[in-house]
């Protein structure tokens, strides 16, 4: 018997789902974070370059763009939760990997690393329109808010573990590999769940007769989500110079980068929330986007201690509202768990690749100009092309693809 939209789950049986579904998220991001921290380490124990360095952080965004639209094929084909149970697998292997003390395992296992994250990003959503159709946006925020809160832990911990626990560069990222291994073995009742780990019925299942690639709505969902992690992988690698640059001194920048991303998790759990119980989701992006907005124009012409903190708590915000928001996009503007997980396949492609231009982008306008202003005002405009594209993303109703119905 195939359970169909959560129906006959056992109290127990979501429960286990729950649990699976934050032990995977708590994966999503650590392995990513935990890098820069040591990235001096890793740089001086190697020989690398800096520009080898930013590899590390690049070259899974990366992986995620190119395998991000491939995610929904395999997992139609071989089953979401068997899938997501391989990428835990493959991010296992890839932290085990990249832990040995050779340049060459360092960026193969990141390669794996970023595989293995890229499956479940683009599954997690799909799985959850599957077995919570109605609850959506409460769904987005147990995740999303379990994927920032170790994300941070993920950074936060990288020095205490390689220099506390005298474990080393390799020690530290190492040992996220023991957090994957607990989220597999949390999955693996989702395996023999009735109906789960097969493919989707053949409704759901065949090609669309005009694929989402086609779907206006489809793209302006892809492009907000694109435009915020523009925003936030740029943050990420460019507040504390931009803020040491202004005259903040090198540990009260890392401090508000810090603060940044700890102000981002009410915005993370809430905002799905929100998303979920209004008609429609178009005031609740633009005014994520405005905040943005305003964060970064007071990075901009801010002068005093005071204007830099307030400036790091709207971003901050609008950082961990954006991106929930953007996963919930996935589920509000689909009708079937297939065009959830093709939504977020495109979206999250697309995203990661500009994610991964952002960076350099803003580094690159910095070393032309010898200044952070035209860099800010580009991360300014952004959230005004943000706010537009969030403007039709909210709009209701769901992709119109046509579904082949033999």
């Amino acid at each position: 018997m195939t359970v169909k939209k959560g129906e006959g789950l056992s109290y127990a049986g979501k429960t286990f789902f729950i649990l699976g579904i934050v032990f995977v998220a708590f994966n999503l991001r650590p392995a990513l974070t935990a890098v820069g921290p040591l990235a001096g380490s890793i740089r001086r124990d190697l020989g690398l370059s800096h520009i080898a360095v930013g590899l590390l952080t690049t070259l899974p965004l990366i992986v995620f763009g190119l395998l991000s639209p491939l995610a929904p094929k395999v997992g139609n084909r071989f089953g979401n939760e068997r899938m997501i149970f391989a990428g835990l697998i493959a991010l296992g292997v890839g932290i085990a990997i990249r832990s040995l003390p050779q340049a060459s395992a360092l960026f193969v296992g990141t390669v794996w690393v970023g595989a293995g994250i890229a499956i479940c990003n683009v599954l997690l959503p799909g799985v959850i329109k599957q077995r919570f159709p109605e609850r959506v946006g409460l769904m987005t925020s147990v995740y999303s808010t379990a994927m920032t809160l170790c994300a941070a832990l993920g950074s936060g911990l990288s020095i205490p573990v390689a220099e506390g626990l005298k474990l080393g560069w390799q020690g530290s990222l190492g040992i996220w590999g023991i957090l994957a291994g607990i989220a597999a073995i949390l999955w693996l009742p989702q395996l023999r769940v009735p109906g789960r780990s097969r493919r989707l019925p053949l409704r759901e299942a065949v090609s669309p007769g005009r694929g989402i690639w086609h779907s206006s709505l489809a793209w302006q969902v892809t492009w907000f989500m694109g435009l915020q992690s523009f925003a936030f992988y740029t943050t990420v690698a460019w507040l504390p110079s931009i803020l040491h640059d202004r005259g903040v001194s090198v540990a009260d920048a890392g401090w508000l980068l810090s603060l940044t991303l700890l102000v981002g998790v009410p915005g993370t759990f809430l905002a799905p929330v929100l998303a979920d119980r209004l008609p429609n989701q178009r005031g609740l992006a633009a005014g994520i986007s405005l905040i943005y907005f305003f964060g970064f124009v007071g990075l901009l012409i801010g002068g005093s201690y005071g204007m830099f903190v307030v400036s790091t708590v709207l971003i901050g915000l609008a950082q961990g509202a954006c991106v929930s928001l953007s996963f919930a996009f996935f589920g509000l503007r689909t009708t079937t768990a297939r065009q959830a997980a093709e939504l977020s396949g495109m979206a999250q492609s697309a995203g990661y690749l500009l994610a991964a231009v952002g960076p350099f982008l803003i580094g690159w306008l910095f070393d032309g100009m010898h200044s952070w202003t035209l860099p800010l005002i580009t991360l300014s405009v952004s959230c005004l092309f943000m706010l537009l594209t969030g403007w039709g993303a909210g709009r209701s109703g769901q992709v119109s693809i046509q579904m082949d119905d033999r």
